[in-house]
């Protein structure tokens, strides 16, 4: 393929984001890179994608640089850009957890394990697996038996984990995440929490369990929730056990949409099909919006939306 997408981090010390962030994307612009950066006094954490020669432009740029000595790039072959624009934003954190005492993860983190000791460690019937993502994520893929906190943001998991405290009691606590940025920080909060007997991580995320040649993303089902264009990509290289349900109708389904309704922005799964009979809204309210922009996008007559609201409507009657 053509093109690739890079996804980093690298925690380190930016004195001034701000500057930094402007800088840097200069740099990716000339470089025609597409992507989304952060950056905050404590590192830098983005993905961008581009062609071969432009990815590895980029990756030679950054290993050169002094304030990234050792950063890794997960590396995913792409047929064209994940990304309309460039954003390189300054950030208070990389990863907000919005602690009063935050964590530094050159300070306290957990075990780092390799996907293969990950593998072998999730089997062991006294290790409980954690996921530290969003709902939304876990939903369309996740490890085999891993815990789902039930929270909308990451910043809700240290108090989920408090008000659950006895699933981890006497046990390993193994987390993992899409790159491995949130572990560092929240297996370090396991760890000053004294929560579990002992605390690991995916080191790399599950980006990279995925590509391992032993791991092969075993006990991985469904697929990997990603934050551009593509939505979601494989991991399991044995296997495919499809997780994900259909918002409207609960039936097997991996592919995620966005509501139709500006407004809402909701993410759900959902099937073409259903797609097109809720007018790509989240529920009637979004199917109606002024502003849908399933209606406008795919250019439906007003005599279709008005007979899929109809429909619609007794469907609510009915249920």
């Amino acid at each position: 393929m053509d093109y690739r997408v890079l996804l980093y981090y690298h925690y380190t010390t930016i004195e001034d984001p701000a500057a930094f962030s402007a800088e840097h994307l200069k740099a990716c612009k000339e470089l025609n890179l597409k992507g989304r950066i952060l950056v905050a006094n404590e590192g830098i954490n983005g993905t961008v994608s581009g062609t071969v020669e432009e990815t590895n432009a980029y990756m030679e740029l950054m290993k050169n640089h002094p304030l990234f000595e050792g950063i890794v790039f997960k590396i995913d072959e792409a047929d064209k850009h994940a990304f309309k624009k460039m954003h390189v934003r300054p950030r208070p954190e990389l990863v907000n957890l919005s602690l009063e005492d935050d964590i530094n993860p050159h300070e306290i983190t957990g075990r780092y394990l390799s996907p293969e000791q990950f593998l072998n460690e999730m089997q062991d019937e006294n290790t409980v697996v954690l996921d530290v993502r969003n709902t939304y994520e876990y939903d369309v893929g996740h490890f085999r038996g891993a815990i789902r906190p039930e929270v909308e943001t990451f910043r809700d998991t240290p108090q989920w984990v408090r008000d659950n405290r006895e699933l981890f009691e006497g046990k390993r606590v193994l987390t993992y995440c899409t790159g491995g940025i949130r572990c560092e920080k929240f297996s370090g909060w396991l760890k000053r929490e004294g929560i579990g007997e002992d605390v690991g991580q995916l080191h790399g995320g599950v980006a990279s369990y995925g590509k391992d040649p032993v791991a092969k993303g075993q006990l991985w089902d469904g697929q990997m929730y990603v934050f551009d264009e593509r939505l979601t990509v494989p991991i399991n290289q044995v296997e495919h056990v499809v997780v994900g349900r259909d918002h409207f109708d609960g039936t097997p389904c991996e592919r995620y949409i966005n509501c139709a309704n500006p407004d809402c922005n909701k993410q759900i799964i959902c099937s073409e099909e259903n797609e097109l009979k809720h007018l790509g809204g989240c529920s009637i309210e979004c199917s109606k919006h002024e502003r849908n922009r399933y209606i406008a996008i795919h250019n439906l007559s007003e005599e279709f939306v008005e007979q899929q609201i109809k429909w619609l409507e007794n469907q609510e009657v009915k249920a």
